[in-house]
């Protein structure tokens, strides 16, 4: 099996055992991420085989919207489910995830998409394949997609830079005569490189996260980028999982409840964040 293979069934064996773990019941509203891995978290729905009949799904951006509407299922906007409803579950892939299931995502320019999905839900499930899974955010993937308005762009830029970011670049397109890449809100996306993002053990070891020298936790530089005037989102999803923020009177978390990756030998390994 040729590497590109093996990589593509790791995906659909996660997708698989987490669509089998957590896709609940009489299903009335699902989220459904953007990405590669979605594809096959679609496939395992249609082949739970269960009634699917009274069930709408939320996509977080044209790709996902396909992959619904083929799969025959119902596809429905985000900004048209009725006020105050909370989605049974969230599927989503990511681009990194840690320790302690922080992620990184908005390699596909859906990243404010995908939060607000993810914070409508009562769980948001993560699947991807073993390459994604790395002891702290930026060791493998390099920098954070940050989407701003165009206008602020250049100033979004500075500020990252005196946060320590190394070269933060607007994404060009695929084609370089289109200019910039923009995502459905009509957005740039900044890809922002920083050092190696710290985790709640490394705080709890000592370690100094509040950007002395360039070193982040990663909540505080979410946190410190999220407050620059132009930044409409941040592609780290941090802090609360869902029934965290339930337990707290809220709705929806970023943090996924769980994340499934599919190994390099065939196997699926789970984890699952602290409660």
């Amino acid at each position: 099996m040729s590497t590109v293979s093996a990589v593509e069934e790791a995906k659909r064996a996660a997708a698989k055992v987490a669509v089998e773990k957590h896709y609940p019941k009489n299903a009335r509203w699902v989220g459904i991420g953007s990405g590669t891995t979605i594809v096959y978290v679609v496939e395992a729905i249609k082949n739970l085989g269960v009634d699917t009949s009274a069930t709408k799904y939320i996509p977080t951006g044209y790709q996902s919207k396909q992959l619904i509407v083929k799969a025959g299922l119902t596809s429905v906007e985000y900004d048209t489910i009725p006020l105050g409803t909370v989605l049974d579950v969230a599927f989503d892939g990511a681009d990194e995830v840690d320790e302690d299931l922080n992620c990184i995502k908005g390699g596909g320019a859906c990243l404010f998409q995908e939060k607000i999905v993810a914070l409508q839900a009562k769980e948001f499930i993560c699947v991807a394949d073993h390459r994604k899974l790395q002891p702290r955010l930026l060791t493998n993937w390099k920098s954070i997609p940050i989407e701003v308005a165009p206008i602020a762009a250049h100033r979004v830029i500075l500020k990252l830079q005196e946060l320590g970011s190394i070269n933060p670049a607007i994404r060009p397109s695929a084609s370089a005569k289109e200019g910039p890449l923009k995502t459905d809100q009509g957005f740039f996306i900044i890809d922002a490189p920083f050092k190696p993002l710290l985790i709640k053990a490394d705080i709890e070891a000592g370690q100094d996260g509040s950007g002395k020298d360039g070193v982040w936790e990663v909540g505080t530089l979410a946190r410190e980028i999220k407050e620059i005037t132009g930044v409409l989102e941040v592609g780290v999803f941090q802090g609360q999982t869902g029934p965290q923020a339930t337990a707290a009177g809220g709705i929806g978390g970023q943090r996924p409840v769980a994340a499934y990756f599919g190994m390099a030998d065939g196997t699926v390994a789970v984890r699952k964040a602290d409660v």
